[in-house]
């Protein structure tokens, strides 16, 4: 097995603080015209209790959906942290920030105090304290979606509820606003607008656009059949249709949808209804049934079907990067996704994971960020750490004292 310096992130770590001088410095010296020119200078990306940091920040928030309990484990200096115990607990997202354990009827959001600002020509990475933000109304069948501005709650009755992001990020979760209508599916914050579908009667779901408050101020022209699935890409928000996926987008003010069809047909069982993907990438992955991986190049507006094992999960970082896949022999598989064929595979990890890609309540899932990869041992009471650009080589291993069938990466 080969082993790799870490010479690349540190240069890439020492770039990251040249550009974000670099790009702040004109931001830095612009006052407001209320500012007097004696007042104390603010750095730019200042926020108060955190600590700014060149490199990404990852930590990984995991629960045990048995027992309830919880740890945070900071991939910076390798400790885990305690945090409360959550019984009942069935899910865990998170918007890359703040982790949201659902449960039957609540949702309990805790501050993983590890976050990402990016501004676009240069991106801030900040580590604060761990904290407990409260609860949120609704369990199961809870869609929860973010950006800067608000976090949005769409109950599984759609209704959609607004809260402030400044209000979560203070520790409080604040008084929503509540949106007007009801949705058919997420309402998912995109381009300082909200974008969601609606529904009439039978007919198809259609795209719409709305205001911050809930008025509709666009409805490109769009149609999505038994809709499954979203992700926010720097191109747009991708929504899962029966036929492929429709792509809403901004430009210069102006909305538009645009339909990826498969370009064949797709049987229910094996369309793409769950997107996974490094976040920032516009490449997308998702189940293609039992024993293949679907993958959604944004860019080319391409789908391309990889077949593989008998699939349990699957991710990639996009742009070159293999497509990672878990599979019912307990290895973890590397795919190149131009050509379909694998390339390289490990060892069996994990010595209990589920026989088909259906049985997915608590399943393994595969994390990933900029140059690494996280694979959860629920069985094994640990958390795999993948170099996934040497293939696929086993970089660090981190035991837990709790079983993590459920995780999450922020600081991303």
């Amino acid at each position: 097995m080969s082993v790799r310096t870490h010479g690349a992130p540190l240069a890439s770590a020492l770039l990251s603080v040249v550009l974000l001088t670099a790009g702040c410095a004109g931001q830095d010296d612009a006052k407001s015209p209320s500012e007097s020119t004696d007042s104390p200078t603010v750095p730019h990306g200042y926020v108060e209790g955190a600590a700014e940091a060149a490199e990404q920040q990852s930590r990984l928030l995991l629960g045990d959906a048995d027992s309830g309990d919880t740890r945070v484990l900071d991939l910076i200096t390798g400790k885990t942290h305690d945090t409360a115990r959550r019984a009942g607990v069935t899910a865990l997202t998170t918007d890359g920030r703040f982790g949201f354990f659902h449960g039957a009827d609540r949702t309990q959001v805790l501050d993983s105090g590890a976050w990402m600002v990016d501004h676009g020509d240069h991106v801030h990475y900040y580590r604060a304290k761990i904290k407990e933000v409260g609860e949120l109304p609704g369990g199961s069948g809870t869609s929860i979606r973010s950006d800067k501005g608000v976090t949005v709650v769409t109950a599984a009755d759609g209704k959609a509820r607004a809260y402030h992001r400044a209000e979560l990020e203070k520790g409080t979760l604040g008084t929503p606003d509540q949106l007007p209508g009801t949705y058919g599916g997420p309402v998912v914050p995109y381009a300082e607008h909200l974008v969601t579908l609606t529904r009439d009667g039978d007919a198809p779901a259609k795209a719409v656009v709305l205001d911050r408050s809930g008025k509709r101020v666009a409805a490109p022209e769009s149609t999505c059949e038994n809709p499954k699935g979203d992700a926010v890409t720097r191109r747009g928000v991708v929504l899962g249709c029966a036929d492929g996926a429709l792509l809403v987008r901004e430009d210069d003010g102006t909305f538009t949808a645009e339909k990826i069809p498969y370009g064949e047909d797709v049987p229910d069982t094996e369309r793409a209804a769950e997107f996974r993907h490094r976040p920032g990438s516009t490449t997308l992955t998702a189940h293609a049934g039992k024993n293949a991986v679907w993958v959604l190049d944004i860019t080319e507006r391409a789908w391309k079907r990889v077949e593989t094992g008998p699939v349990v999960a699957a991710n990639t970082a996009g742009e070159g990067a293999p497509l990672i896949v878990l599979e019912s022999d307990g290895a973890l598989h590397g795919y190149d996704i131009s050509t379909g064929e694998e390339t390289t595979a490990t060892e069996r990890l994990l010595k209990d994971v589920p026989r088909t890609a259906d049985d997915r309540t608590g399943a393994p899932v595969i994390e990933v960020d900029r140059s690494r990869a996280y694979l959860n041992d629920p069985e094994g009471k640990r958390v795999y750490e993948i170099d996934y650009n040497d293939d696929l080589r086993i970089a660090r291993t981190f035991g837990l004292d709790i079983r993590p069938s459920l995780m999450v990466e922020t600081g991303r």
